[in-house]
């Protein structure tokens, strides 16, 4: 099911304006009701000594995929903390884009699973991992 156009808008603004995704260059590509894709140059300030990019920008990827995909799913005023993910490397990057994709698998009243990967532009995995999230009530929706 597609989300609301003004829902969409608001959440690109999000993402344009989040600094640690300004810093990693992390756009996003498509939205939908429990899906998103992001992408991510590859950049030399994300490469780590060997010259490939280091694992936790990949990880970072997938897993703001996770929040946006999950975010589609939420109450206005609901947070998604990460509460832990499993990311396994299959390919290294040392150029081109990065693609990072996320469906939700389940959500639960405040415990959502969600799968996560990165590809390169070819199509090729690069890495594959599972998330939890956790649903938390804004202050005002707890007291009310």
């Amino acid at each position: 099911m597609p989300i609301k156009e003004s829902y969409e808008k608001a959440l690109r603004r999000t993402v344009e304006s989040a600094p640690y995704y300004q810093l990693l260059q992390i756009t996003l590509e498509q939205i939908d009701e429990g899906f998103a894709q992001f992408r991510m140059p590859f950049r030399k300030e994300l490469t780590h000594p060997y010259g490939i990019v280091h694992g936790g920008a990949i990880a970072s990827l997938a897993d703001t995929a996770v929040a946006f995909a999950l975010m589609t799913m939420i109450q206005p005023g609901e947070r998604v903390p990460t509460v832990e993910f499993k990311i396994n490397f299959f390919s290294s990057v040392h150029n081109g884009e990065m693609i990072g994709e996320a469906r939700i698998v389940n959500k639960g009243r405040s415990l959502v699973m969600a799968d996560m990967e990165v590809k390169n532009k070819d199509g090729k995995l690069i890495a594959k991992g599972l998330a939890t999230y956790m649903i938390l009530s804004s202050p005002q929706t707890v007291e009310e």
